[in-house]
């Protein structure tokens, strides 16, 4: 049975340079403002972490753009490497959304502005994609970026 996904989703995001937040209807959020948000997370060194988080110098970007994980970095590398891609964005925005009467959240890993499209990318091991969390979550943020009318 599939879940459903109320009618509005919240997006939120951070102005670089602002602790302030952007929060609204999908819908009334103009997506060229992203191009402009801070991530949402900072990450932290610890002993013993299981992932490689750092800063990775972009040619797209003549700046630093954060990642998480190695594999993280590796799409990184991909879109600083696709001419195609005119802007990265880390983090970018918080999805909040009704799912089945729970309200969900959500933050991507990448937001690429291309020369067609923007695209909204999550990063996650082949293995883990099929698991039913991720899965689920996948469905509904699918689901709840067209409700928010975000052309993403």
């Amino acid at each position: 049975m599939a879940s459903r996904v109320g009618p509005e989703a919240s997006v939120r995001f951070r102005c670089s340079g602002s602790a302030a937040e952007v929060v609204g209807p999908g819908e009334t959020i103009e997506v060229g403002a992203l191009t402009g948000a801070a991530p949402w997370r900072t990450f932290r060194w610890r002993e013993g972490q299981k992932h490689y988080s750092g800063n990775f110098w972009s040619a797209t970007e003549n700046d630093f753009v954060i990642y998480e994980s190695r594999l993280e970095l590796t799409r990184l590398l991909f879109a600083d490497f696709d001419q195609s891609v005119q802007h990265i964005v880390a983090q970018p925005f918080m999805l909040q959304v009704d799912v089945d009467g729970v309200l969900r959240q959500h933050i991507p890993d990448y937001l690429l502005f291309t020369d067609e499209e923007r695209v909204v990318v999550d990063v996650k091991p082949h293995h883990r994609v099929e698991r039913p969390g991720n899965d689920f979550t996948f469905a509904w943020t699918r689901r709840a970026r067209a409700i928010a009318r975000l052309a993403l």
